[in-house]
């Protein structure tokens, strides 16, 4: 669970949050309201342990617990939708409004994400039954029509998502239609939510200028000019770029500045600089060339203070705390330094959930035993890492093909998806990936 993003999003735009995915237990919920969340969602809970969702009902009130029902053939479907309850969706829901909830989000599984209209008679047969319900709905919405489908029902609120990422429908046509909804009398007047999107990243590992790519760290080749890649990424529509300087730890080199301006005036999208950063006073000089954010990886291994250090100054938002694993024989994540050449004795989960406590704003997982074999991500440990932590969790090492990127956003739950070779060779363009993911259900920005 991603409080740290939850908390900065309150801190900067002083929005009504709804926080929900992975809550399970009364801890989950504190943490989301002291981080900014004005109400929460549990949705598998209120399945496989009913008592713990009847205990925040009644801790906290039906006005801060929203009953998350997402169906498919009428049945709840629970665990991001990978597994499929006997639980039929009305009853579920009429069996909780009896016990004082009084607003639920629904989606139909089999409209998100599809951008062919919302599941007109699935809410109707909820509001038949609960017509006093604040129903939520989600999935499907293409554009301004389906909204007003909605509201034309009676449904009292809608999510839109992909629909404004894929451009078919605008926030200013939203804030029109609310203006518009707000001088009707005729209008159930429908409220407009909006869902955050998943991102692509490409990376540029850079070793004397030119951007290079290798299998498990070694047998490097060239792959291009990392200014004009970065400015090419941009263009096609990445949403961020991660530029390593993959020899600075190792040969105790200072990361270039020069390439962080250059990058700056070309580049439109935030990118994050990472390699041989050892002090506050180096972020400062990265930050001040142009960099959003930066990467440390040995450094922090070696003088762990450096995470707070970096947060204390410029934000959590600044500091990503990439970390390079290997699975060694009893199956244990062992971390490694130095550009992936040394063996440390901390452990993935543990180093992790250290970085966060510290202040860390983003955890960049690569597993060095994927990297660059093209045979999919890690996703048994991304899960785990999603679980254990309360910040975003990006995805390295070993996209091959697009599915591979769909499992690792999905199955593996993290946040974003980086990768190198698959995009500086053409072998997936980014635009094609994009609209890939959108078809399997995965939000992202087109």
């Amino acid at each position: 669970m991603n409080y740290r993003t939850l908390e900065r999003i309150a801190g900067h735009t002083g929005l009504l949050i709804d926080f929900g995915g992975g809550l399970k237990t009364d801890h989950d919920l504190h943490i989301a309201f002291d981080s900014g969340a004005s109400q929460v969602t549990g949705g598998s809970v209120a399945v496989s342990h009913p008592q713990v969702m009847e205990g925040w009902l009644r801790k906290y009130g039906p006005q801060a617990i929203i009953l998350g029902a997402d169906a498919r053939n009428g049945k709840i479907s629970t665990c991001g939708w990978l597994d499929d309850s006997e639980q039929q969706v009305v009853p579920f829901i009429e069996h909780y409004a009896a016990l004082g909830v009084t607003q639920v989000i629904s989606t139909d599984i089999d409209k998100d994400g599809m951008l062919q209209g919302p599941s007109l008679e699935l809410y109707k047969s909820i509001l038949a039954r609960l017509p006093r319900l604040r129903l939520i709905a989600s999935g499907g919405v293409s554009g301004l029509p389906d909204v007003y489908a909605l509201d034309a029902i009676g449904v009292p609120a809608v999510i839109v998502g992909k629909a404004i990422y894929e451009n078919k429908i605008s926030l200013k046509a939203l804030e029109a239609f609310n203006v518009s909804r707000d001088n009707s009398n005729n209008s159930n007047n429908i409220d407009i939510l909006v869902m955050l999107a998943k991102r692509i990243i490409p990376c540029l590992d850079v070793k004397d200028g030119a951007t290079v790519k290798g299998v498990n760290f070694v047998n490097l080749r060239n792959a291009g000019d990392p200014v004009e890649l970065g400015k090419k990424y941009s263009d096609e529509g990445a949403d961020e770029l991660v530029y390593l300087d993959i020899t600075a730890s190792l040969e105790g080199r200072d990361t270039f500045v020069d390439l962080v301006r250059r990058v700056a005036a070309r580049v439109a999208i935030p990118f994050t600089v990472g390699g041989g950063i050892a002090t506050v006073a180096h972020v400062e000089r990265l930050l001040g060339a142009g960099a959003d954010k930066i990467s440390v990886n040995s450094a922090a291994l070696e003088h762990p203070q450096l995470i707070g250090d970096i947060a204390a100054a410029f934000g959590s938002q600044v500091c990503v705390v990439a970390i390079d694993a290997r699975q060694d024989t009893d199956g244990e994540w062992i971390c490694y330094a130095r550009g992936g050449h040394e063996p440390t004795r901390r452990h993935l989960l543990e180093w992790a959930h250290e970085a966060q406590e510290r202040g860390a704003g983003e955890i960049l997982f690569t597993s060095m035993d994927h990297d660059g074999m093209k045979q999919g991500f890690a996703c048994k440990a991304l899960r785990q890492l999603h679980e254990a932590l309360s910040i975003p969790v990006i995805a390295s090492g070993g996209g091959g093909t697009m599915q591979h990127f769909a499992e690792a956003l999905g199955e593996g739950c993290a946040d974003a998806a980086l990768a190198a070779s698959v995009f500086h060779f053409g072998e997936i363009a980014i635009g094609d990936l994009k609209r890939y993911l959108s078809q399997h259900h995965i939000d992202v920005r087109l």
